[in-house]
């Protein structure tokens, strides 16, 4: 029997929604999905979780589940989507699956093999997760590096995997990443932004395999701190 899983995306400048049927292991088919305007999350969100229920004849009380994108990005849009979630979660009291963009991003590639996944972070710098992608990914490290860190790591990335034969990519779904990669003669891949499908299966997977959190346990995966804690000053 199918069940509702609600996937949710408010880490970037665009964001989305979807609504998902999920059964079994791996059965995940998006029932509806609405785009979000940047800038105006707080002002849509709920009405449009509230149309995607109602069009189809749902109640919040129908969901089984909520996977929703914990960063990294946006602080402002970050706040303002788990803040949504946390909320339909404790009162309904079902499992939240927290998802990186990096892994979604890594998962985005396709195949199997280890994967650095980028996203621009600005300021000159990029979010970089290291992961080994089997069925699903796997991480081994989430940081925020300079771009000059990153063009040194990518192309380390790129030289062990030609020397060992193994598989090894670099992907982003930035244009502008892709493009610093390729005028230095760094392979890289660029892939499509994860859609709130991916976003849909993923979670359905961390729902089915129990890594989930609570309403109270969900927080954002920044990686980089904030302005205020970056720019205020020191305690004594």
């Amino acid at each position: 029997m199918s069940q509702l899983l609600l996937a949710l995306d408010t880490s970037g400048k665009h964001g989305s929604v979807a609504l998902a049927r999920v059964a079994g292991e791996a059965e995940v088919t998006v029932v509806e999905a609405a785009a979000l305007a940047g800038g105006t999350f707080s002002a849509e969100l709920v009405p449009q979780i509230a149309g995607l229920l109602a069009r189809h004849g749902f109640k919040p009380s129908d969901l089984c589940g909520f996977a929703v994108v914990s960063g990294p990005g946006s602080f402002t849009g970050l706040r303002v989507g788990l803040a949504a979630i946390k909320a339909l979660a404790e009162v309904l009291q079902e499992p939240i699956a927290a998802i990186s963009l990096l892994e979604a991003v890594a998962w985005s590639a396709g195949g199997h093999c280890r994967v650095l996944a980028a996203r621009d972070a600005g300021r000159s710098e990029v979010y970089v997760g290291d992961y080994e992608v089997v069925d699903f990914p796997h991480m081994h490290s989430e940081r925020l590096l300079t771009r000059e860190e990153f063009l040194a790591e990518a192309r380390d990335a790129a030289v062990s995997a030609e020397a060992s034969r193994k598989a090894g990519r670099v992907v982003t779904p930035d244009a502008a990443l892709a493009d610093l990669l390729h005028s230095a003669g760094v392979p890289c891949e660029l892939v499509a932004y994860p859609t709130s499908e991916v976003i849909a299966r993923l979670g359905w997977h961390h729902i089915q395999a129990g890594r989930t959190v609570g309403a109270e346990e969900l927080e954002a995966n920044y990686i980089r701190r904030s302005d205020a804690e970056i720019f205020s000053p020191p305690r004594h």
